[in-house]
Order: structure tokens, then sequence, then C-alpha cells
């Protein structure tokens, strides 16, 4: 269907349409970064027309800036039904996307300073890179997919945008110095990862193979013609070549790209278009391949005159009042060859009832082994609608089976050993509106820290833009530490991500297996949250659920099988986040009530870690007078949680109850020691725990005088 299109536009829509507006998106991509006036020539350039600290990218634009006009014929006639994406790997492009947004006016829609007029024109060039929009691409740029700031999992992602979606063609620009990180390299094999796994749509990548890196030669450009089809053939690819400037032979060559195009997941060689075009091309001759075209070759035409004459030159050189016209609108010969605005697609329904369905769900699990309850919460979600696990390669030690009758993986689970390329999978497919878990193995799960970070600024972009609530992105963090060895230790995911201070992330500390189920449900039934789920596969001990309504609502309860009640002030707070303190308090809590029953108890558990943040930092954080109700005014606090001591001392902040606290977590032990030592090293075995509370509720000696 996409060859076809592609040939059909290419013999109704003229060439000279196409090239021409290549040459309005290189001009305007010029004129933002140099241009703070006069940005149609309309009168001779002056030194005061012209930025005196001009910033941005012009390197990346030329390549990107073909891509764009090629495509757009194809996409003004996509059908209804379908979807064609652009998803950039270089954020880089912001001239070339808000160009482009602008010549299509989606960008005046979403930004009504910014509307085809001479005013607009003007604030689009004179305003670059705009306060509100930035000059990298995000969000805030309608018409156009990114991936966040990092290089690498944009050919991942876009696998995840299509997976599931028959009708979606999702066209990936890849610098060729993206090509050198290591998501990338795993993205072209992945694919392999997805054979069999459902029906789903296209992705065709284009590497953007200009020669250089921001700081010299790219590896790629180091490869002959012949090893450079030997081997994206070895990566099961088949690629098409287009060199230079020609617009006709580039959309010759894209609609050969999409005929040999193959449906993500189906068995054979699929297309990869190889885009040959020096860096930065059009910029003048005596930086031409050289680092200078990175970003504005031209680093200050308003005070040196040699400078200011080549780029008057060079502005002269696209003639722009042939492009576009004073009211700074696109020529007519331009039309045809423009997409046409369209508006957001993904609107979802606003969760309901997500306490009240996680809590049947706990019910039903009360009792029962992670390893029946949580891959049953999985089974369930996927009978729900769209639904995809990505996992590195861990289900099955992470007792997660989900498999059919044969042993065989169910479609919807997929595995490849690279944190990255399921990160990226489950962010393409939540992105384009579906539910996806990532389940990996605590110690692992900081490998995707930088990509989990970016998606959160993207995330945090979209809602300022006013963007429709995605789903969110949910791990499952299990095989914990105190069940590893030494190398297989590190709740460091948690704490980074906490540091960040996003107010979308959760940190789930269920209790129990029937609390992980509920938790489970919860992070997959709400929209536009981070939420990691940290839950061993080990725990049996099994605890009541009267508060579990208010543990989910919010993120903490006091337990009352375990609390004196009727008293104001407790003479010990025990407080458990996560399986293992639990574990571990509850027993301490049944002994001191047995041999010390005289001795006023309350019971906390924190079921999400952000419940502790300083009132109004996040959304569950409690409020001064519900921090003490559960903590206290004067009592001791012992405080025990899966992850690093300082999360907690961190999130309590300005309200940190002081010495009176004491929070006990995992330190590193530095060599590798036994389960029960490490217990021990932490402070979290029963003997310690005894001295520790003991010790805080004996009445003072008397120090004699």
């Amino acid at each position: 269907m996409w060859a076809d299109l592609a040939r059909r536009t290419n013999r109704v829509v003229p060439d000279t349409s196409v090239a021409a507006v290549a040459d309005a998106l290189d001009y305007l991509c010029l004129a933002q970064l140099y241009l703070r006036d006069n940005p149609l020539l309309a009168r001779p350039l002056g030194p005061a027309d012209v930025k005196t600290r001009p910033a941005g990218h012009w390197g990346v634009c030329p390549p990107v800036n073909r891509m764009l006009a090629a495509l757009g014929p194809l996409q003004a006639a996509v059908p209804d039904g379908h979807e064609l994406h652009v998803l950039h790997g270089a954020g880089h492009a912001g001239p070339s996307a808000l160009a482009h947004a602008y010549l299509t006016g989606r960008l005046g829609d979403a930004h009504p300073a910014l509307r085809q007029s001479a005013a607009g024109l003007k604030e689009l060039v004179a305003g670059f890179p705009l306060p509100d929009i930035g000059g990298e691409i995000t969000p805030m740029i309608p018409g156009h997919l990114h991936t966040g700031g990092q290089l690498g999992p944009a050919l991942a992602i876009g696998q995840g945008t299509v997976l599931d979606a028959p009708h979606r063609l999702t066209v990936v620009l890849i610098g060729d110095g993206e090509c050198e990180t290591g998501t990338t390299a795993a993205s072209w094999l992945g694919a392999r990862a997805l054979h069999g796994t459902g029906d789903h749509g296209t992705v065709l990548p284009v590497v953007l193979l200009n020669g250089q890196r921001m700081g010299g030669p790219s590896l790629l450009s180091t490869l002959t013609r012949a090893e450079l089809t030997a081997y994206f053939t070895g990566l099961s690819h088949r690629p098409v070549y287009s060199h230079g400037t020609d617009i006709g032979q580039l959309r010759a060559a894209v609609a050969e790209a999409l005929g040999t195009a193959q449906p993500l997941g189906r068995p054979g060689p699929s297309s990869v278009l190889v885009l040959t075009l020096d860096k930065g091309h059009g910029a003048p001759a005596h930086l031409a391949g050289t680092p200078a075209v990175h970003k504005a070759p031209l680093r200050d035409p308003a005070g040196v005159p040699a400078e200011f004459d080549v780029l008057a030159d060079w502005l002269a050189s696209y003639q722009p009042t042939q492009l576009l016209t004073l009211n700074g609108r696109p020529r007519p010969h331009l039309l045809p060859a423009l997409p046409h605005g369209r508006t957001e697609t993904v609107r979802l329904p606003v969760p309901r009832g997500c306490v009240a369905a996680s809590a049947q769900v706990a019910d039903r699990a009360a009792g029962r082994p992670f390893a029946e309850v949580v891959p049953e919460v999985l089974r369930d979600r996927a009978e729900q609608g769209p639904f995809r696990v990505f996992s590195p390669d861990e289900l099955t030690s992470n007792r997660l089976d989900l498999t059919d009758e044969h042993g065989h993986s169910l479609p919807w689970a997929v595995e490849a050993l690279s944190e990255e390329l399921c990160h990226g999978w489950a962010q393409g497919y939540t992105e384009t509106g579906r539910h996806a878990l990532v389940a990996t193995y605590e110690a692992f799960a900081p490998v995707p820290l930088s990509l989990i970070q970016q998606l959160l600024k993207h995330r945090s972009v979209r809602r300022h833009a006013g963007l429709a609530p995605l789903p969110s992105l949910v791990y499952l963090l299990t095989s914990l530490g105190w069940h590893n060895t030494f190398t297989h230790q590190n709740p460091s995911l948690a704490s980074a991500l906490l540091a960040g201070g996003d107010p979308t992330l959760h940190v789930l500390t269920p209790a129990d297996p029937a609390r992980t189920a509920a938790a489970l449900t919860f992070a997959l039934r709400k929209l536009d949250r981070c939420t990691l789920v940290i839950a061993g596969k080990h725990t049996t001990v099994h605890h009541p659920l009267d508060s579990l309504d208010e543990e989910l609502r919010n993120g903490i309860a006091t337990w009352p099988h375990l609390t004196h009640p009727g008293t104001d002030e407790p003479a010990l707070v025990l407080a458990s986040a996560g399986d293992l303190p639990a574990q571990a308090l509850t027993t301490l809590a049944a002994r001191l009530r047995a041999e010390r029953p005289h001795l006023h108890l309350r019971y906390v558990h924190i079921h999400d870690l952000t419940a502790l943040a300083e009132h109004g930092t996040r959304p569950l954080a409690l409020t001064d007078d519900a921090f003490l109700r559960h903590f206290g005014t004067s009592a001791p606090i012992v405080l025990a949680t899966n992850g690093h001591p300082a999360d907690v001392h961190a999130l309590l902040g300005s309200r940190h109850p002081g010495p009176r606290l004491t929070v006990l977590g995992y330190r590193d032990p530095g060599r590798p020691i036994s389960q029960a030592r490490l217990r021990e090293l932490c402070g979290l075995d029963d003997n310690s725990l005894w001295t520790l509370a003991t010790t805080l509720t004996d009445a003072p000696k008397e120090i004699p005088a």
C-alpha cells in the first residue's frame, strides 16, 4: 500500500514542488540561526538584521529537510484509517521541525503567534531559539515525533510505535553517528525478536550518511559501498541508496524502499534507505567537511564583515521571495508537496475505579505466591486490549510464566537481551497510546536510566503543551539484591529517579504478593506516570489487606492489627517500605507485642515512597497533619526500606524527624557475602532489630552526679 501511494504521488506531485519545499526548509533553518529582522530579505541585508550570537545546529538540517520534503506528498495522501509518522533521532534538527511545522500551518495552530503571516514569520526567525519552545525537537513542535536528547533509541522506539498497528508507517531518521550507539546497533538485530509476535506496521529506517559526527568522521562513513551493503544485509536489511540533492532520485528511492519494506516481525530482509549528503550541505566552501558545520558555521557575521558578506550571499541564493509571500505564506507551487495539518489522534479515556479494581485483584491473590499472581495480572491485562511485556531475557528467572500450554512464549511477551531495547519498544508502544510493562532485574534496571530520564522530560513538555495524557511507563523490578549475588545488588534506579524530582514518578513498595498484584493493576491503569513496582519474587509472608485501599489511594497506611488502638503518641513507630522490610518489621512487632505487651506500637506501611515527600512537592506527599498522624511528634521511628536509606532522608527534606528517625536499608557490602550476613550488615536481621527497638524504647538511665 505504501509503495503504491509513493509511486502515485511521485507521478502527481512534480519534483519542482518538492524541491521548492526543500529549499524553503533550508532557507528557514538558516534564517532561524542568523536573522533577527528582514526575514525575507525584502530590503538589502544589513549587519543590524543579523543576530550577534547565532545559536542552533545547521549540519543535520539539509538531509532532514530533503526527507521531510520528499515525504510531504506521501503524508498528504495518507488515506483515512492509516498513519505515517516521522520520528527524529537527532533533536538538533529543531530548526527543520519548526520550519516544516510552520509551512504546514500546524505550528500556528498550536502557537498562534507563529501563524503564517509576516508577524508570525518574523517571530519564528527572530525568536529562535523560542523561549517556550526551544531550539531542539520537542512535543511543543506538532507533527514530529522525537525520542529525547539521547542518541540511540530512535529505531527501537520506531519499532515500538508500529507493534500491533498494521495501519501505521513510521519513518525513522537516524544519523550516521547515531549508528555507533549500542542501542541502534541492537535495534537492527532486535527486530528478529518480534517475529511471530502479531500483526504489525512498517518501519522505514533512513540513515542520514553525512559523513561527520560532531567532532570528526563517523565510523559508518569509513565503510565502502560494498562493506555498507554487506553490513546491512547481514542485519536482514536491504539498503536502498540515494546520493546528493536530486529530489527526483530521492523520491524514487523512497518508493523503492517502501516497495521492499516488510511489516515488522515478518521474516525476510526489509529496507533501509541510505541518504548520502555532506553534513551541512550548502555551507560556505571553506567550511565544508569541517566540524564547524555541526552548529552555526559562521560564528560572528554581525561583527566580522567577511562573514557577513558570505552569509548575505548564502541567504540570497535561496531567493526566499520566490518561496514565501511577503505575508509569510508558502507560494502556491509549494502547496502540492506540503502535508495537511492533522490533529493528535491519541485520546484515552480517563481511568476510573482504579482503587476498587486493584483491591479486587488483591483479594483474589491473597495468600498466593508471586509466581502465580503476577503472571495472572499480566495475562488478565492482555485480554483487556493492546498490551505488551518487554523483558531482557529474564521472564523465567523472574518467575513470570508467560507461555502457552505448549511452552511457547505468548505473542505479547517479548524478550531481547538489551534493557535499552526493551525500554525503546515500551516507549514507542506507550507513545502511540498502548500500555506496556518492562520487567527486569532490579540490579540492571539502571542500564536505561538516561532513557527514562529523557522520557520524563519529554512527557513533561507534552503536559506543558496541553497534549492528551498517554499510558504510563511501568517498570517491574524484581530479583532484588537481598536474594541475589553481590554483582546483582543495585537498587539505584529508584534513587536516581527520585533525585530528579519529577512529580509523575511513583515508587511502589508493596509488602506482599497480593499487594504487588494490586500495585501492578493500579499502575497499568493510570495515565502519564512513571511507576516503579519493586517486589521480590521470593516473598512468602502475607499480611492482612484491611488497609489496602488507603495504601493505594494515599501511598501509606497504618496497619491496625499491629497498632495499639487509641494511642495519641506511641512508644515506637515501625514503618516498612517493601516486602523484605515488612517481613522483618512485622516479625519484630509480633515479638514486641508478645514480650513487651505494655509497649504501645504504631505500625505504618509505605506503599509508595513518594508519600514521604515534603507537602506540595509530589501528588501523594502527606500533609503535615497526616505526617504527624502516622509518625507522631516524639516517638522514635524505625523505618526499613528495600532501597538506599538516603532516598528516605532526601524525600523527607525539611520535615525530617531528626535523630528520632533510624532508616535501615541496603548497604553495599563491598564483597560477596551470604544473604543472611547482608541482612546483618544492613541491620535487618531479627537480632539487630530487637536490639535497636529495645534500646530506643528503654527508659534512659540516670547519670550519677
